[in-house]
């Protein structure tokens, strides 16, 4: 089967792909730097054809609320008509968990991004994720004013990148669900508590304050609005395991 990923040198695609050739398939990682470009829909024709999988991992490089909206909205109007003339069968979408109940731009892209799929035609499965563990400094930088980290205590559950890569690839290679699967770490806190264990794991001497009137990119978080309402496949990674393998390859 040959399976085409977008945003294939990712870190989610870069980790799929060898998952997926060890089961013999072509895969082809495909990214501006390859000559395969959504945005202008440069090499789009001449990659996709022969395809049967199309896994869409691309992600804007600006997270401006414009520029995010029109990144996400363009790739996908160039790319489902170039996938439908090549009869792709099945298109598989990274996507993130509670996008439709956090206000903030980048989630309104994506959410414009699963609609633009929904109303595709193609056969799809849009995978929703919670955030990475690898996230989660880029997070309490996000946070932090001066030594201080303030976060809501709404519940959090992250989720290791490799888990989310075996997902994907699993994902790709059933039947399309032409609906949406929701993914998850298995341990879910407070979000507070998670980045708090992550900075004392990491030597890092900030402090992380309980603030329940904290946003998360500029968006109200409520206390479930993060993590998945009802069932979810979780991975397998706990933060644990996830720290001493991140330590283990510092």
């Amino acid at each position: 089967m040959k399976i085409v990923i977008i945003g294939g040198t990712g870190l989610i695609g870069s980790k799929t792909v060898p998952i997926l050739r060890q089961g013999n398939h072509e895969v082809v990682a495909a990214s501006p730097k390859s000559g395969v470009n959504t945005i202008t829909g440069e090499g789009l024709k001449d990659v996709l054809a022969g395809t049967q999988v199309v896994i869409d991992l691309a992600n804007s490089p600006s997270f401006e609320d414009k520029a995010v909206l029109e990144f996400f909205e363009t790739s996908g109007r160039n790319l489902h008509p170039a996938e439908a003339a090549a009869g792709v069968r099945h298109h598989v979408a990274l996507s993130i968990v509670g996008i439709d109940r956090t206000d903030n731009g980048y989630f309104r892209a994506k959410v414009a991004q699963e609609k633009l799929i929904a109303a595709s035609g193609i056969p799809y499965t849009i995978i929703r994720s919670t955030q990475f563990m690898e996230f989660l400094g880029g997070i309490a930088d996000s946070s932090a004013v001066g030594n201080m980290v303030r976060l809501s205590p709404c519940l959090f559950q992250p989720i290791a990148a490799d888990d989310v890569a075996a997902i994907v690839a699993d994902v790709a290679l059933a039947a399309p669900r032409n609906g949406i699967l929701e993914i998850a770490g298995p341990t879910r806190a407070p979000f507070n508590e998670i980045v708090a264990r992550y900075l004392k794991a990491v030597g890092d001497p900030r402090e992380v304050v309980r603030d329940p009137e904290a946003g998360y990119w500029g968006g109200r978080v409520e206390e479930r609005s993060l993590v998945p309402l009802g069932e979810a496949r979780l991975g397998r990674i706990g933060l644990d395991e996830w720290f001493r393998r991140s330590q283990a390859r510092g």
